[in-house]
């Protein structure tokens, strides 16, 4: 099993990874890989778990220039696709004539020995994906479903293809799961089990989500969509800055109303009830995993009163914050 990446217009092969049968089949071992990009067209990595017919993949890439190579791959696999950032465009000749996924976007792909092109633009590209394997994957679609069963007929055909040609949002919901996916901190068989639950739990999200919504986008435009995920990045970026509901929105060129609405509309939250499960999240993170003190924390996630920090810890986890230790 095997992924070979070459120069657009030439023979010269760039890349080839050779994945172990236990991507996509049953097996008791979890084996990870990190893979460095320092090159004079852009600087990142790619990290990789996989087990038990599961591969995940999670790149983070700055491109200082817009990158476009040939693709081949020899296995058959489908994919949960998450676009965090950035664009990109992938055509082929088992595939639709272009996919196109912008940030935000997700979509399940199954790809069976592809090959073609791919495009990534001049930016900052984020993107998460789960492999899991066909026979794997199809005990989870609905059987009454002519949606799910008209992919899962593409699967037994072996022809390649999209769940839907209208990709949908990531919500708030499954970036929290991706990124406790991304962050998980767990080792060996906790890992596995930590990983299997929440990719089910991604998995459901994704179905129940395709099934329920019609594919009409949302009453916002393109432009205020933006807007609002820029904002909802900047918060993840700044947990310690004192902003307002004005001030955020003025920073990124929208109103009080559009924003307040718009980020419920889309992410099912208020914008300081998302700031706040946010800090506490990354709160739990730093406490556990980097040694910080409580009140190192309390100042990181912008609470000038420990006290204060310690209260709100308790009402979202049901401890407080010098007991978590303890727990785990």
């Amino acid at each position: 099993m095997a992924l070979k990446l070459y120069e657009i217009d030439s023979p010269t092969l760039l890349l080839e990874r050779s994945y172990p049968n236990t991507c996509f089949s049953v097996d008791t071992g979890i084996y990870e890989s990190k893979t460095s990009l320092d090159k004079s067209f852009g600087r990142g990595f790619y990290k990789e778990i996989f087990f038990d017919g599961v591969h995940i993949g999670y790149g983070h890439v700055h491109l200082f220039e817009r990158m476009r190579f040939r693709f081949e791959s020899d296995f058959e696999t489908v994919e949960m696709h998450f676009a965090l950032k950035g664009s990109s465009q992938a055509s082929g000749e088992m595939m639709p004539p272009a996919v196109n996924f912008e940030t935000y976007q997700h979509n399940i792909i199954y790809g069976n020995s592809m090959c073609g092109q791919m495009e990534w633009g001049n930016q900052e590209f984020q993107l998460c994906e789960i492999n899991l394997s066909p026979e794997f994957f199809k005990k989870f679609l609905p059987v009454d479903s002519k949606f799910f069963a008209d992919f899962r007929n593409a699967i037994d055909r072996g022809k390649s293809g999209l769940l839907t040609n209208v990709h949908r949002r990531i919500t708030h919901e499954m970036y929290e799961i991706i990124n406790g996916i991304i962050n998980c901190q767990r080792k060996g068989v906790f890992k596995k089990i930590y990983l299997e639950a929440k990719i089910m739990e991604l998995l459901l999200l994704q179905l129940e989500q395709f099934q329920e919504d019609d594919g009409v986008a949302v009453s916002l435009k393109k432009a205020d969509i933006d807007k609002i995920y820029a904002v909802r990045e900047y918060l993840l970026q700044n947990m310690e800055a004192n902003n307002t509901l004005v001030s955020l929105a003025h920073s990124v060129g929208t109103n009080e109303f559009t924003l307040k609405k718009g980020f419920k509309e889309l992410f099912g939250t208020t914008v300081f009830g998302f700031w706040h499960d946010a800090k506490m999240e990354h709160a739990k993170k730093l406490i556990l995993h980097e040694e910080k003190t409580i009140g190192e924390v309390s100042d990181l996630v912008g609470y000038k009163n420990q006290r204060h920090f310690s209260d709100a810890f308790k009402r979202k986890f049901g401890i407080p914050p010098s007991k978590l230790k303890n727990t785990v």
